[in-house]
């Protein structure tokens, strides 16, 4: 039998604060939900990073309760540490819903040493992505779908009686994720016989989803892929095909500090390449999911316009 708790908000903000408390990033978020207005059990849900959390809330709405323990751009999902506060928050979930792919392993672990252990969703299974491969899966277009169908299919399954609700929920995000299919549509339209560098992989599902050619040199790209540093020659060579024509647009991840990603910048902006930003987790003053990766898209659709 699942365990269910309609967790209160008093107790939603004590395991907030004992996870604020006991992080050196800027701290998980809980979203609570409303048992007056749920029809079925009120589910509590922990999720590794922001990327996924906002999803799990929006399709859950006020039947669950929502902490994402890292639930802002500052923490590092690689190099995270599960606290004691971290792992109080398992304890109390019904459901776990972390990435995969070697991108949020602690989330496993945490899940995996709760007894009884919760229901557990593991992103990369339902994309059929295995370790070692791009874990960068929210980036993944045709997988957002999926995963909220994977979701509604948990919580219904720990709240029968929210069935109702819960579809409703999710043919909701079906209607709010009609901006970000839109995006996607024009950005097509654009993108055939176009190429892209990238500071970092983290928009490569995107881009290769949109039909984007990757230019970034090869070197370049495996070096930072298994975050190791370029060679002199590889940032080399990137710099060249800034400048020779081979890149259209220079896609540089904001999140990131360094000298290497800003020389890039340079290198671009003194070739006419325009550049644009886009980050590995939302930015916190950002919104929804969808709000998110609108603004990116948008924004490089405008950049492959503005320079055919």
């Amino acid at each position: 039998m699942h365990r269910l708790r309609a967790t209160t908000a008093a107790a939603s903000v004590a395991v907030l604060a004992a996870l604020a408390g006991c992080t050196d990033d800027a701290g998980p978020v809980t979203e609570t939900g409303d048992p007056a207005n749920c029809p079925g059990e009120v589910v509590d849900v922990v999720v590794s990073v922001a990327q996924w959390g906002s999803i799990v809330d929006q399709l859950g709405g006020d039947c669950t309760n929502v902490t994402t323990v890292l639930g802002s751009g500052g923490g590092d999902p690689h190099d995270h540490e599960a606290s004691t506060g971290d792992i109080a928050a398992f304890e109390d979930a019904d459901l776990v819903v972390y990435n995969g792919a070697d991108y949020d392993p602690w989330a496993a672990d945490a899940a995996d040493g709760v007894s009884p252990r919760p229901v557990v969703l593991d992103v990369s299974e339902v994309a059929g992505v295995r370790s070692g491969e791009d874990p960068h899966l929210w980036y993944e277009p045709e997988l957002v779908p999926r995963f909220a169908d994977a979701v509604t299919e948990e919580l219904t399954a720990l709240s029968p009686d929210a069935a109702p609700y819960l579809q409703q929920q999710r043919q909701l995000f079906t209607t709010e994720l009609q901006p970000y299919v839109e995006a996607l549509a024009r950005l097509r339209e654009l993108s055939p016989g176009r190429t892209y560098g990238a500071t970092e992989p983290v928009f490569d599902r995107t881009a290769r989803a949109v039909g984007l050619a990757d230019a970034t040199p090869a070197g370049y790209r495996d070096a930072v892929g298994n975050e190791g540093e370029p060679a002199p020659g590889d940032l080399a060579e990137f710099v060249n095909a800034l400048a020779d024509g081979s890149i259209d647009v220079l896609v540089y991840n904001s999140q990131t500090a360094g000298s290497l990603p800003e020389q890039l910048r340079t290198a671009a902006e003194d070739a006419g390449v325009p550049v644009v930003e886009v980050t590995e987790s939302a930015p916190d003053d950002e919104g929804s999911f969808v709000e998110w990766q609108v603004d990116q898209l948008e924004a490089l659709s405008d950049a492959l316009a503005e320079n055919p």
